[in-house]
């Protein structure tokens, strides 16, 4: 959770560079306090005596009003602008453009970025000026996002389950794939009140049978998905049935 609070706030633009220098000479200031040695001392302290005083005296990174940049972001006063208009998955970062030079573009400040934040990437894990990538078990391409063909195949290729566990793990993987899946409130209440009895011989799963291969096609018809686009014409629909219900926040 910190890593990731850490890549927001370098790539939203809540790091200020001006605290830079003054937390690297925390740093510094920290780490001979930690050898024992200072301009007051005359001798190295034991590590009990380190210790007893580092436990009295607050450390001046942690608990400065700059050491924690994660609340005390300055976002106000920071020159930087964010360099996506959305969130980065821990070090997953993924971009593009509609033209080649809008990508170098987009590259060159997210490497100032990194380097104002002191933040290293490898080289050799990333790729450049792809017409696709596979990104967090999805597919990004010119359209948009699309669910990996891989993946779905296998959930396709399912077998209906035969007991409640087996089904919870289906169901499982559909929580992921659902924002592909129009209705899907519609058809899944059906699995998710199957009771374990349900499997035994003799038990109804005619509906339940139903609703799975029916979400199995929707899955395997999935739609790319893509960028909300404010300029064309909104519609909101609402739903409700026995299980669900969806709203609209004020």
């Amino acid at each position: 959770m910190i890593y990731q609070r850490m890549m927001d706030n370098a790539l939203g633009g809540s790091f200020n560079p001006k605290y830079s220098e003054r937390m690297r000479l925390a740093e510094e200031d920290v780490e001979r306090t930690k050898t024992g040695v200072t301009e007051s001392s005359t001798r190295p302290r034991s590590k009990f005596e380190a210790d007893r005083e580092s436990a009295s005296n607050p450390d001046p990174v942690v608990n400065s009003s700059i050491g924690d940049m994660f609340t005390n972001g300055e976002p106000d006063e920071s020159s930087l602008v964010p360099v996506f208009d959305r969130r980065s998955f821990v070090d997953d970062i993924c971009f593009g453009s509609e033209t080649f030079d809008g990508c170098l573009s987009t590259l060159d400040r997210l490497l100032r970025r990194f380097t104002e934040c002191r933040i290293s990437v490898s080289f050799t894990k990333s790729i450049f000026v792809q017409p696709r990538v596979d990104f967090l078990s999805d597919e990004v391409v010119p359209e948009g996002l699309r669910a990996d063909a891989k993946k779905i195949k296998r959930v396709t290729e399912f077998s209906f389950p035969t007991s409640k566990k087996s089904m919870q793990s289906f169901l499982g993987t559909l929580n992921y794939y659902s924002r592909f899946i129009q209705d899907f409130a519609v058809y899944a209440p059906a699995l998710y009140q199957l009771k374990e009895e349900d499997f035994e011989p003799g038990g109804d799963l005619s509906v339940a049978r139903q609703s799975f291969a029916r979400l199995q096609q929707k899955i395997g018809d999935a739609p790319i998905l893509r960028h909300f686009d404010r300029q064309k014409e909104i519609h909101v629909t609402l739903f409700a049935n026995e299980w669900a219900l969806s709203s609209i926040p004020p």
